[in-house]
């Protein structure tokens, strides 16, 4: 996609104000004042031990009594063995079966010479006196045995049920014993807090560490100077915040504020997720933040940490609700409850993070719970110079290194988007076999952080490659010409991300709010790059998408928040976004909404002309860049001005580039060991 925008290796300023928003290891538990306790005696060991015996007595009773001893023969097979006086000794009838043996080699085959051949029967009880009879009959004496086949059947019936119920009733006690018999409750180890605890061994973050965000570590300060002198404070009768909320975009440094109050203050740091409160199990999260405020109070001084509070701290009742049992409002209310609880003299500060402070609970902020809310916002010019001065140590950086003029080209740019661009560039210099990390691998790195790897190996038709010049040309040429504009940095045709071309501004200031010179100038510039590339080609192409979305955010901001138009007046037509429902808030009419399309329309159609215009008057200009573009890929704005001077520029070609590097020699790389293998024909070493 060809793309421009009017920051550098970012998206505007005003584009990213229409951007979208967007348990570890082994639990710790903290040592109590009076030290490590020693270890519970272990219970429950005798009643192990009865109950393996009572399952072998089980397991020898089942055999048992299900046994059937010798070979089975029917009960006219056992008559005529009586019969024939084969028979030695009674027969022993018992509920189920009969039992006699063969005396020694009556049978061949069958029986043996020296010990008797027991073999049974099975007999049906309702049958008893019938057996008797014919075995008197016989002659042969009959025994009766029922007591082991009644003791059976009791155990079976009577015995085994009451030992599982037993077993069963063990190891649930054993596993509420196990849970502390307190917060987990039944449902064992669920009910834990599974937070981490920190002291100021275990972290290496300091204050020192922390840059751009002065006014929020001043904040912090202040609790950390309560935790080691608390009755300093208490001198004048005046209360420490129970809690203080961090609140600002992702990146900009909450969590690494809080490991900074970790290693400035010597006390027992608990730190935890909002989302290892929510469990599969009803009740866990409450559960859970109970157990981890009993032990804060009992570590007292310590601070908890509550790190994306938004997950289960969100207002109560609002969107679409199903009815039932709502977990994460329910571990709302323990949290709101337990921070409730907090006394004068406990000294456990809450400290909670969220880059989504507008849909918390107002219960959770006010004062009393969450007394602060520290804002820690995008760092500005000094601030980004702070943190790149910061992560700069940690590398070899050559003397041609700008920190102010980085700065300034890294408008909205995050704590954490900074320190990629650091370590990116310092892969950038390693790849390319340097010494030290220069300039150039810096603005590499903040390209590639914004934007992407450079594409330089995608194939690209001749035709869609003029086409992407000449709309970076317009893009160029028009913002050099508008002095409401941001000066031009760069421009490019070296596909990087989405984007077949890029043009980069280098704002002079942060911009923490738009004019309607600067927002006008801006729409022109977007309107450009479509105007020229259609004036080139005689065609239009779906490179200008992201062009078009931009100017329309922004004419849309103009006319329903900044109160831009004269027709619609100084009226906010935007209505609030709670983002609660999915049903668009809309306080005008129907006739205001057609009135807001045309206003729309007007603010667009009016920068498209005009932008037409600069191009029709400027027309050579553009064709030199563009043609330079073609030659050279990228052009600074020195270049870009000289082209539009009518001068020409001496620098080396990509085909002067390509065969230089080509020129290079190749490295020798070594014959590999014979027990390490092979590497394949013209392999080089992995950058690992």
């Amino acid at each position: 996609m060809k793309s421009h925008t009017p920051d550098s290796g970012q998206p505007h300023p005003i584009a990213a104000h229409f951007a979208a928003e967007d348990p570890k290891g082994r639990e710790q538990r903290p040592e109590g004042r009076g030290g490590p306790q020693a270890p519970a005696p272990k219970r429950g060991g005798a009643l192990t031990w009865v109950m393996l015996l009572a399952l072998v007595g089980l397991i020898v009773v089942v055999l048992t009594s299900n046994s059937t001893p010798g070979m089975k023969v029917s009960w006219s097979q056992l008559m005529t063995y009586a019969k024939e006086g084969k028979l030695q000794g009674p027969v022993e009838i018992t509920e189920s079966q009969a039992v006699a043996k063969l005396k020694p080699g009556s049978v061949p085959g069958v029986t043996e010479d020296k010990n008797p051949t027991p073999i049974s029967v099975a007999i049906d009880p309702r049958a008893m006196d019938t057996y008797y009879a014919e075995l008197r009959k016989e002659g042969i004496d009959a025994v009766t045995n029922v007591s082991s086949s009644f003791m059976g059947q009791v155990f079976l019936t009577l015995i085994v049920p009451l030992i599982l119920i037993g077993a069963m009733i063990f190891f649930l006690t054993r596993s509420m014993r196990g849970a502390g018999g307190g917060p987990g409750g039944m449902l064992g180890s669920f009910g834990k807090s599974r937070h981490r605890v920190q002291t100021k061994e275990s972290v290496n973050v300091t204050f020192a560490d922390v840059a751009g965000i002065d006014e929020a570590k001043e904040e912090v300060t202040e609790l950390v100077e309560f935790l080691k002198n608390p009755k300093r404070f208490q001198k004048l009768g005046g209360r420490i915040p129970r809690g203080v909320l961090l609140e600002g975009p992702p990146g900009c440094g909450k969590t690494l504020l809080a490991k900074a109050i970790a290693g400035e203050a010597d006390v027992p740091f608990f730190s935890i997720s909002g989302s290892d409160f929510v469990e599969m199990f009803v009740g866990v999260g409450a559960s859970r933040v109970r157990d981890l405020f009993k032990q804060a109070k009992e570590n007292s001084p310590c601070i908890i940490f509550l790190d994306e509070i938004d997950a289960v701290g969100r207002r109560r009742g609002g969107g679409f609700n199903t009815g039932g049992h709502d977990e994460r409002e329910q571990t709302l209310n323990a949290i709101l409850v337990e921070m409730d609880g907090f006394e004068a003299s406990d000294q456990v500060i809450v400290i909670a993070a969220t880059n989504r402070a507008d849909v918390l609970d107002p219960a959770l902020t006010r004062p009393g719970r969450f007394d602060r809310v520290v804002g820690v916002s995008l760092p500005d010019v000094a601030g980004r110079r702070q943190i790149l001065g910061v992560h700069i140590k940690k590398i070899k950086v050559a003397a041609d290194v700008d920190l102010d003029k980085l700065a300034r080209a890294t408008p909205m740019f995050s704590g954490a988007d900074l320190a990629a661009l650091i370590n990116e560039a310092a892969i950038i210099a390693t790849m390319a076999d340097k010494d030290l990390v220069e300039m150039a691998d810096l603005e590499e790195a903040r390209d590639k952080v914004r934007w992407g790897r450079a594409k330089r190996s995608r194939k690209i038709e001749e035709q869609e490659r003029v086409a992407t010049a000449y709309h970076e040309a317009g893009h160029a040429v028009v913002q050099v010409l508008l002095p409401d504009a941001d000066p031009l940095h760069k421009v490019t045709i070296i596909p990087r991300g989405q984007a077949m071309g890029v043009t980069f501004s280098l704002p002079e200031k942060d911009r923490y709010g738009y004019g309607r010179k600067y927002c006008e100038a801006t729409m022109r510039v977007l309107c450009a790059g479509r105007i020229a590339e259609s004036k080139k080609t005689g065609d239009v192409s779906s490179g200008a998408g992201m062009d078009i979305r931009m100017v329309t955010r922004l004419a849309r901001a103009m006319v329903l928040e900044w109160g831009m138009s004269e027709r619609l007046g100084f009226v906010n037509y935007k209505g609030e976004d709670s983002r609660e429902t999915f049903i668009p808030e809309k306080d005008y009419s129907p006739d205001t909404a057609q009135l807001i399309d045309e206003e729309v329309r007007h603010l667009a159609d009016g920068a498209f002309a005009d932008s037409a215009r600069m191009i029709d008057q400027h027309w050579q200009a553009v064709v030199a860049v563009a043609e330079a573009l073609l030659k050279y890929e990228t052009l600074s704005r020195d270049d870009v001005e000289r082209l539009m001077r009518g001068e020409s520029i001496a620098k080396p070609t990509v085909a002067d580039l390509l065969g230089a590097e080509a020129a290079k020699p190749r490295p020798v790389l070594p014959a590999a060991k014979p027990d390490e293998g092979a590497a394949p024909g013209g392999a080089v070493p992995s950058p690992a």
